[in-house]
């Protein structure tokens, strides 16, 4: 059988050949080596490019495992990288959508099958293979990459990734206050569906906070929902990016990478103090969110994420730790006490648009308003006296 046809169909997998390993500069942080330990120069050329572009190191990074992948293919299909078509992005397209994503096997026993929907939360259970937004950001990856090198003069005159000019020349210069225009998908880029932010209503809110074990748990929970901050930036925060008086915390936003002030709930710097009253005030030089349990080391995102897919386990939900941001948007957005522009403030969006998707509304919101409505008894007509009955049914019907 064609090895190609094998890949398309999922019955073949890569080779788990080469690596993406720290590199001993900055630019770039990462490199992508073979099977031999040798470094791929094209590769770290156009990373390079990126880093000096003032990507993050994490995006460097999640390119470097993309062209890690790609190059992967292109060594069990015997094409060196200048000559890959179209034709080898078809295999790696259809790989994507049949093979299995070893992410998704780190399963305990009787947990939700892939794709399925979890009904306390109404969210739905990852697929086994990769998402449709992965597929299309590891085409991008490659597109960029030999963008890149055709700039330079390298590599193939034609992009081997499909491409529309009517759809770039359309999004070139869109103000983003005007509407999305419509516009078919280019070749071989998936369907993405454009659901609503997930936030976490009041009651599993309450049963998700029960479930925290210990005070910085407890604390964390009530920052992540009261000042919209991402993971990482909250997990980030030193005593010394405390303002008590004016209640608010200092973060190195993920998008500007620059220190900004985030305002934060009463409640959560109460729970902060007890969190505090528990370890001690750390010094200046030290983390302020620590483990409990090993070596006094900082809290990682894998630490927190641990902590509530623990809570999950025994709720029986699937809630993320972004979760915690769509919630404290949802509820600055639709509290009816902030305008949009000031939620967007707070949640640091470049674009209003994306704090507008908050105020769109789920049935789970409305529940106790739709059991309202489903239980009003059924308005009886009625007609003045003086009618006869006979006048009325020849009028109106029976």
């Amino acid at each position: 059988m064609d090895l190609r046809y094998e890949l398309m169909e999922g019955r073949a997998e890569l080779p788990r050949v080469g690596a993406v390993i720290p590199a001993r500069g900055i630019h770039p942080p990462y490199i992508v080596v073979n099977g031999y330990d040798d470094e791929i120069a094209p590769v770290t050329a156009y990373l390079r490019d990126l880093a000096l572009n003032d990507s993050s190191p994490l995006t460097v990074r999640s390119y470097g495992y993309g062209l890690l992948r790609w190059f992967r293919l292109l060594w069990l299909l015997g094409v060196v990288w200048e000559k890959a078509t179209e034709a080898e992005c078809a295999v790696l397209t259809g790989w994507l959508r049949s093979a299995a994503n070893p992410q998704r096997q780190r399963k305990s026993a009787g947990a939700a099958a892939p794709g399925s929907v979890n009904l306390r939360t109404g969210k739905p259970v990852l697929r086994a293979g990769y998402a449709p937004r992965t597929i299309n950001h590891a085409l991008s990856v490659v597109s960029g990459f030999y963008e890149f090198h055709a700039h330079q003069g390298n590599g193939p005159v034609t992009n081997p990734v499909p491409v529309s000019p009517q759809r770039r020349r359309a999004l070139a210069h869109r103000s983003p206050l005007e509407p999305r225009p419509v516009l078919g998908r280019t070749r071989l880029r998936q369907k993405v569906a454009d659901r609503p932010p997930r936030s976490i209503p009041d009651q599993l809110w309450d049963e998700l906070f029960e479930r925290m074990g210990c005070e910085r748990d407890r604390a964390l929970l009530e920052f992540y929902v009261s000042s919209g901050a991402r993971a990482e930036e909250l997990l980030g925060v030193g005593i010394g990016d405390l303002d008590w008086a004016g209640q608010k915390i200092y973060v190195i936003s993920k998008g500007t990478r620059e220190r900004q002030p985030v305002p934060a709930s009463p409640q959560a710097f109460v729970r902060l103090a007890r969190y505090f009253d528990e370890i001690g005030t750390p010094s200046p030089d030290e983390p302020l969110w620590r483990t409990r349990r090993g070596a006094d080391r900082p809290m990682t995102y894998w630490a927190m994420r641990r902590v509530i897919q623990r809570a999950n386990e025994v709720l029986g939900t699937n809630w993320t730790l972004h979760d915690l941001r769509h919630t404290a948007a949802n509820r600055m957005a639709n509290g009816g006490k902030l305008t949009l522009p000031e939620v967007q403030a707070v949640l640091r969006h470049a674009n209003i648009q994306t704090t507008s998707r908050y105020l769109a509304v789920r049935v789970e919101e409305i529940f106790d308003k739709l059991t309202e409505h489903y239980n009003a008894p059924r308005v009886e007509r009625s007609y003045p006296t003086g009618y006869d009955a006979d006048d009325i049914a020849a009028v109106f019907g029976a």
